[in-house]
């Protein structure tokens, strides 16, 4: 009977399973785009963070790769900061690796709240007509407010003048700590000097307002209303340009740069 119980299950069943190949069958026809539409997003914002595009530019997939030509991804050892060619920059997702039992490892104690951290770690040489380089770009990540900020920063070949900072995701309240998204904020950061003259951590978000870089060299305008957010971009570079993040990696490239002008 048409109407009968065992029809309307029958019926119901059959509608659960038809949807759910559909589902699925979407889910794996669009997988691929999702990635490469991630892998896109991430290029533009390392082209962002080194002052090679800019976040009003309506840019095409062929415009970021065009641009990324002149970047090349490395591996790293994050707590000697040497190499690791056994790594694929290509295809190594370090948020992936930090929660892996063998690939992770805990983090020290840190005022960033970071609690897994990744043994390697994917860095960017932005690479002069010369072949030199000419920038290096580090992701870096740190809890805010209400949740965990991941961006890149941008340093000078020089490896501690800035040349730019960004973030891509993060969960900060907008018009507040949301304002780390702002074009206006992130003109503040070109020419700051993450590092004092005795190779310490000195760079920092202030609360209130900060001097030229020229007079002013370590501090930023702090984001109105939004201490906590600013004190973690504070909080997370002195994690990740420390001895516990890249500290290493980028006493290595210094050392290497200065022996080859030797």
């Amino acid at each position: 009977m048409r109407h009968s119980t065992g029809y309307i299950f029958l019926f119901a069943g059959a509608i659960c399973i038809i949807c759910a190949i559909v589902v699925c069958s979407s889910e794996v026809s669009l997988s691929e785009l999702h990635k490469n539409n991630a892998r896109l997003d991430k290029q533009k914002n390392i082209l962002y963070a080194a002052g090679l595009a800019r976040s009003s530019e309506n840019l095409s997939s062929e415009d970021v790769q065009l641009r990324f030509g002149r970047v090349k991804a490395i591996a790293i050892h994050v707590e000697d900061g040497e190499l690791a060619p056994e790594i694929d920059p290509d295809f190594y997702d370090a948020r992936k690796a930090a929660v892996d039992p063998k690939a992770g490892r805990s983090a020290p104690p840190n005022a960033s709240a970071i609690k897994r951290m990744a043994r390697h770690a994917i860095i960017y040489h932005i690479l002069e007509d010369s072949g030199e380089v000419g920038m290096i770009v580090l992701p870096i990540e740190g809890y805010g407010l209400w949740g965990t900020l991941y961006g890149f920063l941008a340093l000078d070949a020089d490896a501690k003048t800035v040349r730019g900072l960004t973030y891509y995701q993060h969960k900060e309240t907008p018009g507040l700590g949301g304002e780390v998204d702002n074009p206006d904020w992130k003109a503040l950061w070109p020419d700051r000097v993450a590092f004092d003259e005795s190779g310490e951590v000195a760079i920092e978000v202030i609360k209130g307002q900060a001097g030229l870089p020229v007079g002013d060299p370590h501090r930023i305008d702090g984001l109105s209303g939004a201490t906590i957010t600013s004190r973690g971009v504070t909080n997370m570079l002195h994690f990740w340009l420390g001895e516990d993040g890249f500290g290493p990696y980028l006493k290595n490239f210094t050392q290497v740069n200065n022996d080859s002008i030797k």
